[in-house]
């Protein structure tokens, strides 16, 4: 997974996406797990690693599985005063919550065996026939590059800003919510501050240097697909369409 051609592993996705969401059987669903299992198991990720970007929806997951179980107008199993548990929208909601642990695995199997250049290499890569047209590809792609690349430094300078400030006393977790929210002032214009500096000093760099957009540039790695990401692409094609098989003979 990890020396596949991203463009490869970025139509996979889209079309992980796009059959996830048309697949309407537990047998399907089955079965693309079973595949991502097998994807994972060939990535050397670890599992834990992998799941572990499943504990921000914990509360989502949560909140739609209750909200189809107790308000499904179906038969109800039990009932708790106004609310009534229902067979049919707990199975729907279960369903929903499949759907949605595959819709991030899928993208997290992307994230995880793939850099942001090779990311954003293979986005433009993937849109660089629309360039007949006039379409941005390269700009495009460095945009995200250059915001791929900010993440860690901006968070690492929030950090710093929110320590100088809470040395000067700034208390940035007590008080109601409109107090917290006036208490991130101190940190957010700093920030701010920051960042558009950054941001000048590396359109400076960029036009020192004769940045030109993609005009004349050359990539020390041409990407071009080789035996293993046919053999990957023709797998999940076949996949895909077995689940998309399944899901309408069994429906």
């Amino acid at each position: 997974m990890h020396r596949l051609d991203p463009r490869g592993k970025i139509f996979f996705v889209a079309l992980g996406i796009v059959t996830l969401f048309l697949v309407q059987s537990w047998l399907s669903f089955a079965l693309l797990g079973g595949f991502f299992v097998l994807l994972i198991f060939l990535a050397h990720l670890p599992f834990q690693y992998v799941f572990k970007s499943l504990r921000p929806l914990w509360v989502l997951l949560a909140l739609t599985l209750c909200l189809h179980v107790f308000f499904t107008p179906d038969d109800a199993l039990v009932l708790f005063g106004f609310l009534r548990v229902s067979l049919g929208g707990l199975f729907k909601g279960l369903f929903i919550v499949a759907r949605l642990v595959l819709l991030v695995v899928a993208t997290t199997l992307l994230t995880l065996t793939t850099s942001p250049i090779e990311l954003t290499d293979g986005i433009e890569g993937l849109l660089s026939p629309l360039k007949r047209w006039g379409f941005p590809a390269h700009e495009l792609a460095m945009m995200m590059t250059i915001a791929l690349r900010f993440i860690p430094t901006l968070l690492e300078e929030a950090d710093r800003i929110m320590k100088a400030q809470m040395a000067r006393g700034v208390d940035f977790e007590s008080g109601g919510f409109m107090k917290r929210i006036r208490g991130l002032v101190p940190l957010l214009v700093p920030l701010f501050v920051s960042a558009f500096r950054r941001a000048e000093d590396l359109a400076v760099a960029m036009e020192s240097r004769c940045y030109r957009g993609g005009i004349g540039r050359t990539r020390l790695r041409m990407l071009r697909f080789e035996r293993r990401d046919y053999a990957f692409l023709s797998l999940s094609l076949l996949v895909f369409v077995l689940s998309l098989s399944l899901s309408w003979w069994t429906w």
